[in-house]
């Protein structure tokens, strides 16, 4: 019998999936079975470390405006400052007040001291 060359659709998967690996190293780039477990547990920390990250940069401006708020010329906590901030309605997010402590001090003791009023 003569060979049938097989269709295109099984090809054009594996080379989607190679497109998505051709950045890795050694048979994980190179060997579909590799290919695809490297897929899966790239997208799945992908999708872990997301999360993470979203909790760090959290904790990261949480230090950082405890940090200015304990400095000199406010004498309290984060903890009260935020508080302060939500009963007087300024809502402010924490990564725009983690960037007016390292940019611009003054201003976070203005808020701080209009809170405080």
């Amino acid at each position: 019998m003569t060979r049938i060359s097989r269709g295109y659709i099984a090809r054009r998967r594996r080379t989607k999936i190679r497109l998505f690996a051709s950045s890795f190293r050694g048979a994980h780039s190179r060997l579909t079975r590799t290919i695809i477990q490297q897929k899966v547990r790239a997208l799945s920390s992908a999708h872990r470390d997301r999360a993470s990250q979203k909790r760090n940069f959290r904790r990261l401006w949480v230090t950082r405006i405890n940090a200015v708020i304990r400095e000199k010329g406010v004498s309290y906590s984060y903890s009260r400052f935020l508080n302060n901030l939500y009963k007087r309605q300024l809502l402010l997010n924490r990564k725009i007040l983690a960037q007016i402590a390292i940019l611009n001090r003054k201003c976070l003791y203005m808020i701080s001291n209009e809170i405080l009023k």
